[in-house]
C-alpha cells in the first residue's frame, strides 16, 4: 500500500488521497465506514488512476454525490474513487447544457433556470450527481433523465472513451446501460427548450414546497428507498402495513413519507439495514409484493 501511495502521489496531489477516509463523510444517510483509500481525481487523472489500481490489483469503487448509497459500518475494501467537485464543470451553449460526471444536478438545473431553459426542473430538488443520474436514470414528479439526455460520454474498462447515444445509454426503471456494463460516466449533455425564467423559477418553487411538505428533508436518508413495484406505491404499502414509525436503533420508517428510511439519531448501516429488511419482509407478508430497492448497498455489513 505505502509503494502504490507513492505512485498516486505522482498522478494527485495530498488532498486527493486520503487513507481509512470515513464514507459517512461522503453519503446523505451520513453512515458507513471508511475506505482504504479514498481518492478524488480530475478527468485528465483518472484514466492514469484506475490503471495504476489496475495494476496493483486493487479493487475500485467509484462514488458520485453518495446520495443513493448504503455504505456498511465496516466500510470499503481498496479504492474507493469519487467523481465530485474535481469534475463539476458546466457548460450552455445554445439549449444543450454539457455538465461533468461530478456536478451536482442542482446546480445543473439552476444553470438551466440562468438561461432560460426548460426542462431540468424536476432534477432541482434531486441531491445526487450528474454522474449518479445518468447510471440510475434518476427521476422525480414525472420527470426523468432519460427526458432529456442527448448523450453521455463514459469510460470504458478498456480506457477508452466513448460517447453514447440516447438510445444506446439504454435508460430504463432506474437503471441504464451504464450500471450493466460498468461504464463510468465523465460528462452529459442535455436537450433543453427555451422558456422564460420566471415561469422555470415558479415551477422549481412549486416543486420545491411539495419535497417540503410530504418528504423528511430534516433528517439525513437516500432519498426514497424502494422502488416503485408495478401497480403499487412502495409508500403506501409501507403506511398499510402499519410500519410508519418502525425504528431499530437510530433507523426509523419516516411517519412523514413511509417511502424513506431516514437516519433519525445516530443510526448505524446495520440499523438502516435493519430496517430495510423487516419491511420487506413485512410487506411481502402482508400484501406478496416484493419491494426491491432503490438504494445500493455498497461494502461490509
Amino acid at each position: 500500500m505505502e509503494i502504490l501511495i507513492k505512485e498516486l502521489n505522482r498522478i494527485l496531489e495530498k488532498d486527493q488521497i486520503a487513507e481509512n477516509e470515513p464514507l459517512g463523510r461522503h453519503t446523505t444517510f451520513r453512515v458507513g465506514g471508511p475506505a482504504d483509500l479514498y481518492l478524488a481525481p480530475k478527468e485528465s487523472q483518472l484514466s492514469s488512476v484506475l490503471k495504476l489500481l489496475s495494476e496493483y490489483g486493487v479493487p475500485v469503487t467509484v462514488i458520485g454525490n453518495g446520495s443513493n448509497l448504503l455504505i456498511g459500518d465496516k466500510g470499503i475494501r481498496g479504492a474507493v474513487i469519487e467523481i465530485g467537485g474535481q469534475m463539476s464543470e458546466i457548460s450552455v451553449e445554445g439549449t444543450r447544457i454539457t455538465a461533468k460526471a461530478g456536478a451536482l444536478l442542482v446546480k445543473a438545473a439552476q444553470k438551466a433556470l440562468e438561461n432560460g431553459l426548460s426542462g431540468m426542473e424536476f432534477a432541482s430538488g434531486i441531491p445526487g450527481s450528474v454522474g449518479g443520474a445518468m447510471v440510475m436514470n434518476a427521476g422525480a414528479y414525472g420527470g426523468e433523465m432519460k427526458d432529456i439526455t442527448e448523450s453521455v460520454k463514459i469510460l470504458q474498462k478498456d480506457g477508452k472513451v466513448r460517447r453514447l447515444t440516447k438510445e444506446e445509454i439504454g435508460f430504463s426503471y432506474r437503471g441504464s446501460v451504464l450500471s450493466r456494463k460498468d461504464y463510468l460516466a465523465l460528462e452529459a449533455t442535455f436537450c433543453l427548450t427555451e422558456a422564460d425564467p420566471a415561469q422555470i423559477r415558479q415551477k422549481m418553487e412549486e416543486l420545491k414546497e411539495r419535497r417540503l411538505s410530504k418528504q423528511p428533508l430534516e433528517y439525513p436518508s437516500a432519498g426514497s428507498t424502494f422502488k416503485r413495484p408495478d401497480g403499487y406505491f412502495a409508500g403506501k404499502l409501507i403506511m398499510d402495513a402499519g410500519l410508519a414509525g418502525f425504528s431499530v436503533g437510530g433507523a426509523q420508517v419516516s411517519k412523514k413519507h413511509c417511502g424513506f428510511v431516514i437516519n433519525h439519531k445516530g443510526a448505524t448501516a446495520a440499523d438502516i439495514l435493519a430496517v430495510i429488511r423487516h419491511v420487506q419482509k413485512a410487506v411481502k407478508e402482508r400484501f406478496g409484493v416484493d419491494l426491491q430497492t432503490e438504494v445500493k448497498l455498497l461494502g461490509e455489513f
